[in-house]
């Protein structure tokens, strides 16, 4: 009986002692959930290095706490799901906030703001609206804000929303003719489509979409429920990133003018 005891004695210490490594090693990486297919946000270069400025941002952040960055690749619409099964402690994926998305996870304060644009063929003389749009498909990123917002104001208006889960696959069907128009923010549409070959004959058409109910405040970092502590962590690192210019800088280098939430 006494080396039963003994030897389960030494098992469970042995288990404590993991979960404390296991701790520390938690304490020393900070796991940001990802989709790498929205440049210049985020997305992979040619050798398959990640690259963006939401990737620059996150470096950032973790050299302002002394800790290491771990990059967990995901589907746009699992990033919450995933968040919320403990894949990653952080989404940093270009996902504005919103009070939907409130409702399932915490959120820093907002890092950037990026306007949300419409491009179309240059000759179409399509406008961002429901009466030009009469008839028409609209691509845009599934789980997006974006995609809120046309559901909520064009798709029960005659105007038909086709959702996709990557925003490559957007430009393909918007060059192919499956669908008229794209909607995603603008120095996505400029970078990842218009300023290539194939976005030759496309523009940004119109004016802006405008709605704080669906498109939120800005875009930050979204964290489990509860998270606490490690909201306020970030939110410092990010503050402090802000105030000593390294994120302007960084908004200089990937838009040309600063995108920082003030």
């Amino acid at each position: 009986m006494l080396r039963k005891l003994e030897l389960s004695l030494i098992v469970a210490a042995a288990l404590v002692g993991s979960l404390g490594t296991v701790s520390a090693q938690a304490q020393d990486t900070l796991r940001f959930g990802i989709e790498a297919a929205y440049p210049p946000f985020e997305s992979k270069s040619p050798s398959g290095q990640l690259q963006g400025f939401d990737i620059d941002v996150g470096n950032a952040v973790c050299a302002k706490l002394g800790v290491k960055c771990m990059w967990v690749e995901n589907v746009f619409d699992g990033l919450i799901p995933a968040l919320q099964a403990r894949k990653f402690d952080v989404i940093n994926s270009a996902m504005n906030i919103t009070a939907k998305r409130k409702q399932s996870i915490d959120f820093t304060k907002p890092i950037y703001v990026v306007p949300i644009v419409m491009v179309a063929k240059r000759a179409s003389g399509l406008l961002p609206d429901v009466k030009s749009l009469q008839g028409k498909r609209v691509g845009v990123l599934q789980a997006s804000s974006q995609e809120d917002f046309l559901k909520r104001h064009w798709e029960h208006s005659g105007v038909t929303i086709v959702s996709y889960s990557d925003q490559d696959q957007v430009y393909a069907d918007l060059m192919a003719g499956r669908i008229d128009a794209a909607v995603q923010e603008a120095q996505t549409a400029q970078d990842g489509f218009l300023s290539k070959p194939a976005g030759h004959e496309y523009a940004i058409v119109g004016d802006p979409l405008s709605d704080a109910a669906t498109l939120g405040e800005g875009t930050g970092w979204g964290l489990r429920k509860g998270d606490k502590a490690l909201v306020a962590k970030v939110d410092a690192a990010l503050d402090a990133l802000k105030k000593d210019g390294t994120l302007s800088s960084l908004s200089q280098k990937y838009f040309h003018r600063d995108i920082i939430a003030k």
